[in-house]
């Protein structure tokens, strides 16, 4: 007799063989995990709730990193949940419905911030390079354009590569060697020849990668000439403080996704390949909020302020009672 995992398993279910596959090192990974979620949700949430209610955020950049922060909690939420749920409950299986979904969530939440993190480029360099223009050049018809321009793209990648990705005859082993339907993993499941697909998604992958990167490349070389021509020694301190942030978030999002994406299948193994993809689906979304606001005197005023409303309301509640 199966065991009773076996016996709940539909013929069309795919099963992970996940993170937590170390029984010696399972509980304190499901640890360091739930605790790195729910970090990245309060600090995405906290970040949105700041821009939206203190005035002095309210700014074409601070709009698009609240968009930003609204991105990394629907990403984050698509596989980490799911995770977290299977080993309390001690299952490790997702349907074929419940992984196309988990697919095409992911592309879509992934190509989309892609786009923003390069056009947010494009915002620092007005800022930077042409502030007279800068209300004009981003304006919020701008700003709107940007983040529809982001989700469309993010979008079409979605519904471009899930169906075709989904469609492939998969072979009698199941066993997808990841935390989550990743396309790379699940396309190693196909019994049908993928060879001219990979090439096309390859092809697509780069081209999402590199169009935005190029945009964000150009964008900075414009600024760093333009900071190298400054007089005022403030002035340089602002630019960079401001660059910096972005500089590192773009680092790590694109970095760790050119590994996965574009270096070639011979230079993958299943263990690396997990590494980094836990920097940019779970490490990234928790680190994107925290290097902004650590960095940004801004966030840290809005934060203060936000603290200082709250004391005075303690104050009256307390004086009334």
């Amino acid at each position: 007799m199966g065991s009773m995992e076996e016996y709940n398993t539909s013929s069309t279910d795919f099963t992970f063989m996940g993170l937590f596959n170390r029984k010696e090192t399972s509980g304190l990974l499901f640890a360091i995990i739930s605790i790195i979620f729910f970090t990245a949700l309060m600090a995405n949430g906290v970040m949105i709730f700041l821009i939206r209610t203190d005035s002095h955020l309210h700014t074409p950049m601070y709009f698009l990193l609240s968009h930003l922060s609204f991105i990394d909690m629907m990403y984050i939420s698509t596989i980490v949940p799911k995770m977290l749920v299977d080993y309390l409950l001690d299952q490790r299986t997702i349907t074929f419905v419940g992984c196309t979904a988990q697919h095409f969530l992911y592309l879509t939440l992934v190509g989309a911030e892609f786009f923003l993190l390069g056009l947010m480029a494009y915002d620092r360099y007005v800022a930077i390079c042409n502030p007279l223009r800068y209300p004009i050049l981003m304006s919020r018809r701008v700003c709107w354009m940007i983040i529809t321009g982001s989700w469309f793209g993010g979008s079409l990648d979605g519904f471009l590569l899930t169906p075709i990705t989904m469609s492939f005859p998969f072979c009698n082993s199941r066993e997808i060697n990841h935390f989550f339907c990743e396309a790379p993993a699940v396309l190693k499941l196909a019994c049908a020849d993928t060879a001219l697909y990979e090439t096309v998604m390859y092809v697509c992958c780069v081209l999402m990668l590199l169009i935005p990167f190029s945009v964000v490349i150009a964008s900075y070389a414009q600024i760093l000439t333009t900071v190298h021509r400054m007089s005022s020694v403030e002035g340089r301190k602002k630019a960079f403080a401001t660059c910096s942030s972005h500089m590192t978030v773009v680092t790590l999002f694109y970095g760790a996704a050119m590994y996965t994406y574009m270096l070639p299948h011979s230079y993958h193994r299943p263990e690396q390949d997990k590494v980094f993809s836990v920097f940019y689906t779970i490490l990234t979304p928790m680190l994107n909020p925290l290097i902004y606001s650590l960095r940004n005197k801004d966030v840290t005023g809005a934060m203060k302020r936000v603290l200082d409303r709250f004391k005075r309301t303690q104050r009256v509640s307390g004086d009334a009672f």
